[in-house]
C-alpha cells in the first residue's frame, strides 16, 4: 500500500520531498529538533553559602527551563532555592555589613550623670546633716547701742576654758584643773574683706571699760566699769563679750563663734594632728606643754597644751596670742588642704567633731561658717596696738592698749582698706 496519494508515485515527489513538518506532504512525523534556550541570570549567593559539590551531570531526557553544563567534568547549576525569609533564622546574618560597635560616648555620659546626681544628693544631705548640728546658742540682737555696720565682715573667735562634758579623767589628762565658772583664753577679731584678712588678738588681760549692759540671764542693769578684758564674758557670756569689744573699738561684730577645751582637743584629733616646729625647747607645769626643739605632730591634749602655756615670760599674754594665731592658721591649712577634703574619713569625722563643739550666733550659716575657716588661711596676723604690757592696776599687772593706734587700725578695718598699722 502506498502512502503518497493517488497518482503519485515516488518518482513524482517535490524536490524538496525529504522535508517534513508543517506544509509537507509526508505523512512521516519530523524527528526531535533542539529548541535553543535563553541562559537565565545566575542567583546572587550568600557570602556563607557553601559552593555546590561538583560531580557528573545527570541528564533527565528533558528540558524544564534550567541551564545545566553538559560537558563532561563540568558540573550544573543548582536550581536556586526559595525566596529568603528575613524573619527566618537561618544561623546566618541578613545585612553583609559589620556589626555596630558599642556607643562608649553614651555610656560615659550616663555615668556622668549618674555620679553627679549621687555627688548632688550626697552635698544636700550633708548640708542639712551639718546644718542640723550647728548649736546656733548666742543673740547678738540682745546686744545693746551697735555700732554701725562697716565693709566686709567681722568675726569675733573665742576659746573659752568650758569644760563641759569632760570627765575627771579628761580634765587631768589635758591639764584644764577643775574651777568653776567659765573664762576666756582666746579671744581674736577675724577681718575678711577685699582688700585682704587680718587677725588681730585681744589679750585676755587687757584693761578696757566694761560698758553697763543688761544681763540676758540675770536681768539686772549692769553698771559701767574698769576691768580686765576676761571678767566680761565671765559675768555675763558671749553677749556682754561682744558688747565690750564693739564699745571699745567701734567695729559691728557680724558673727561669733566659740570652743571649748574637749571640742578643741577633739578636733586636732579628728584631724590627726597638727604639725608645729619650735625653735627652742617649751616647758610648762601649768598647761602641761613639754617640747623640744624641732617640728612635733602635736595630738588634742598636746595642742591645747601649746595654745594654754606661756613660756615666753618677756611677753606673757601678748607672746601667747602669737602661738594661738600661729597655730590656728595651720589647722585651717590642714583643714582646708586636699588630704582632708578629699578623704571622707577624714573630712567626715573633722566636720562632726567641730560641729559639736562650735558655739555659734543665730544668724550664722554653714556658708559663714566656711568663710571664717577660709579666712584665717594666711591672715595677716597681730596683737591690738599696746602702750603698756605690763600696767599695774588694782586686778593686778595688765595690758594698756594704745588707743591712737587702736583708732587708727579700727579705722582702717571698718572701711576694708589696707591695714598699716604696726607694719611701719
Amino acid at each position: 500500500m502506498s502512502d503518497w496519494p493517488d497518482g503519485w508515485t515516488d518518482d513524482d515527489q517535490p524536490r524538496n520531498r525529504d522535508r517534513y513538518g508543517r506544509g509537507s506532504g509526508s505523512a512521516r512525523p519530523e524527528s526531535a529538533r533542539v529548541m535553543p534556550h535563553v541562559p537565565r541570570q545566575p542567583q546572587p549567593r550568600h557570602p556563607r553559602q557553601a559552593e555546590p559539590t561538583r560531580g557528573p551531570v545527570y541528564d533527565s531526557g528533558y528540558s524544564d527551563g534550567q541551564v545545566y553544563r553538559g560537558a563532561a567534568g563540568r558540573t550544573a547549576q543548582p536550581p536556586p532555592g526559595p525566596p529568603h525569609d528575613p524573619c527566618a533564622d537561618d544561623g546566618f546574618r541578613d545585612d553583609p555589613r559589620p556589626p555596630r560597635t558599642r556607643n562608649w560616648r553614651r555610656r560615659i555620659g550616663f555615668t556622668a550623670l549618674g555620679l553627679v546626681v549621687v555627688l548632688l544628693v550626697t552635698s544636700v544631705a550633708t548640708y542639712f546633716w551639718a546644718d542640723s548640728k550647728l548649736r546656733r546658742e548666742v543673740d547678738l540682737a540682745s546686744v545693746e547701742d551697735r555700732p554701725t555696720a562697716g565693709k566686709g565682715t567681722n568675726y569675733l573667735i573665742v576659746g573659752s576654758d568650758s569644760r563641759e562634758g569632760l570627765s575627771e579623767e579628761e580634765q587631768q589628762e589635758l591639764h584644764t584643773g577643775s574651777t568653776e565658772g567659765q573664762r576666756t583664753d582666746t579671744i581674736m577679731l577675724l577681718h575678711v574683706g577685699d582688700n585682704g584678712n587680718t587677725m588681730v588678738s585681744f589679750p585676755r588681760d587687757s584693761w578696757i571699760t566694761i560698758p553697763e549692759f543688761t544681763g540676758s540671764v540675770s536681768g539686772n542693769r549692769i553698771p559701767p566699769q574698769e576691768r580686765k578684758l576676761n571678767a566680761a564674758y565671765s559675768i555675763e557670756g558671749p553677749e556682754l563679750l561682744v558688747r565690750t569689744i564693739e564699745h571699745n573699738t567701734g567695729l559691728r561684730i557680724d558673727h561669733y563663734a566659740e570652743i571649748g577645751f574637749g571640742g578643741f582637743a577633739n578636733v586636732v584629733d579628728a584631724l590627726g594632728g597638727v604639725e608645729m616646729c619650735f625653735d627652742e625647747p617649751i616647758q610648762d607645769d601649768n598647761s602641761g606643754a613639754d617640747f623640744e626643739a624641732g617640728c612635733h605632730q602635736l595630738n588634742g591634749a598636746e595642742s591645747l597644751a601649746f595654745n594654754r602655756q606661756r613660756y615666753q615670760e618677756a611677753m606673757g599674754d601678748l607672746g601667747r596670742t602669737q602661738n594661738q594665731q600661729e597655730f590656728l592658721g595651720t589647722l585651717a591649712d590642714q583643714a582646708a588642704s586636699p588630704s582632708t577634703l578629699l578623704n571622707p574619713f577624714r573630712l567626715f569625722p573633722t566636720m562632726n567633731a567641730s560641729l559639736d563643739s562650735l558655739i555659734v550666733d543665730k544668724d550664722m550659716s554653714l556658708w559663714d561658717l566656711r568663710g571664717m575657716f577660709w579666712g584665717m588661711r594666711g591672715a595677716e596676723r597681730m596683737n591690738i596696738p599696746v602702750a603698756d604690757p605690763g600696767y599695774e592696776t588694782s586686778e593686778g599687772s595688765a595690758v594698756l592698749w594704745d588707743d591712737g593706734q587702736v583708732e587708727q587700725l579700727m579705722a582702717q578695718l571698718k572701711n576694708d582698706e589696707e591695714v598699716t598699722v604696726g607694719r611701719e
